[in-house]
């Protein structure tokens, strides 16, 4: 399987990093591959989430077309509000 990541995440992983989160790509493959929790939506797309320290998490939103995992976006979020 190979990853795709839109210009959009691209611009996205350097906003977060500037908020002092260890995220980058390698960082974002391993939550799709190995996540805390997926969360399947209705249009297809799927949401990955895994733990960046105790009280944040990061959510990968993504899709599969063929063998190719094209990440939308991600974000930080609260783990409380997420209950991860």
């Amino acid at each position: 399987m190979s990853f795709r990541f839109t210009k959009h995440v691209s611009q996205k992983i350097f906003r977060i990093q500037r908020y002092g989160f260890p995220v980058n790509k390698t960082f974002i493959k391993q939550t799709i591959q190995n996540p805390v929790r997926v969360e399947e939506r209705s249009d297809g797309t799927k949401i990955a989430t895994s733990i960046l320290d105790e009280q944040h998490c990061l959510r990968v939103v993504y899709r599969t077309e063929d063998d190719i995992i094209i990440i939308i976006t991600c974000y930080p979020g609260r783990r409380k509000a997420y209950e991860v």
